[in-house]
């Protein structure tokens, strides 16, 4: 082989270690999004910034300190981050590190979307309260740790049992993540703005507390009226039409949606329950 072909092999093999390094990073950073690993990486962030600065000033007993910390950290973040490392494993022994393709991933979210539709459907013609949160890119894991862990298969007939009156789990909200029921009963942050309307209840104050510091799509049922609303971004859209409820919940959740958008016109219901046309 000649020598500016191995030189070249070198090169590409340094870009593909970085790029290979550079993705485990990201990989990790996305499981561990949303927890309260991340503020404890923002400690470690801290500690190393300080090693740097009492180094250059030479400040030495910071700097020591600093220096034990970061010799023994390693010891220390196994401990600190075993959920989010034996989570990475169990995804790693799944082939689940790696990303399915967006066919995939869109044909998953048509399949929770028409589950959420049909359940909110069959609980809006009844008056049962439900609240359905919707998470995004902002990493919700605090809030399911409130809750009671489900991990389970989205389906209209298990929200429906979820939110029946007087069952365990009906009281809160249930979240849904990566494409699973990832617990039930969770609490919710109730939104303090003073532009709320006397007469939403908690439920509609948590959707929309949670909209505010997430951007996450959450689905509310009245229990008083049957109103189907649905909050994100901090703003409250009340008392959707079916038809329009369905076009946004599609709009928002779902890439390509022209399939699902054909699914739900192809019965328009109202949430009486009177089949129009």
């Amino acid at each position: 082989m000649p020598f500016a072909d191995f030189g070249f092999m070198k090169y590409l093999a340094s870009v593909v270690d970085i790029l290979l390094v550079w993705y485990v990073i990201y990989k990790l950073i996305m499981i561990i999004r949303g927890t309260k690993a991340v503020q404890l990486m923002k400690g470690i962030f801290v500690i190393l910034l300080v090693r740097v600065v009492s180094a250059f000033f030479g400040l030495k007993t910071l700097s020591w300190l600093t220096e034990q910390a970061i010799t023994w950290g390693f010891l220390a973040i196994i401990i600190i981050f075993q959920p989010e490392l034996r989570r990475t494993l169990e995804q790693l022994g799944r082939g689940k590190f790696f990303s399915r393709s967006s066919a995939q991933v869109d044909e998953d979210r048509e399949k929770m979307v028409n589950a959420i539709i049909k359940a909110t459907e069959y609980m809006a013609k009844r008056r049962i309260g439900a609240l359905i949160s919707i998470e995004r890119e902002t990493g919700m894991s605090d809030y399911i740790e409130t809750g009671i862990p489900l991990n389970s298969i989205i389906s209209s007939e298990l929200l429906i049992n979820i939110f029946i009156p007087n069952t365990p789990l009906h009281d809160g909200a249930v979240i849904i993540q990566k494409g699973s029921i990832a617990a039930a009963a969770c609490y919710l942050p109730l939104s303090e703005s003073p532009f709320i309307s006397k007469e939403l209840g908690t439920r509609h104050r948590a959707a929309l507390g949670i909209s505010e510091v997430t951007d996450s799509i959450t689905v509310v049922v009245s229990e008083e009226t049957g109103g189907v609303s649905i909050t994100k971004n901090g703003e409250l859209h009340r008392d959707l039409q079916p038809d329009a409820f369905k076009e946004m919940l599609t709009n928002e959740l779902v890439q390509n949606n022209n399939n699902i958008l054909k699914q739900a016109s192809s019965a328009r219901w109202n949430w009486r329950g009177k089949k129009n046309g």
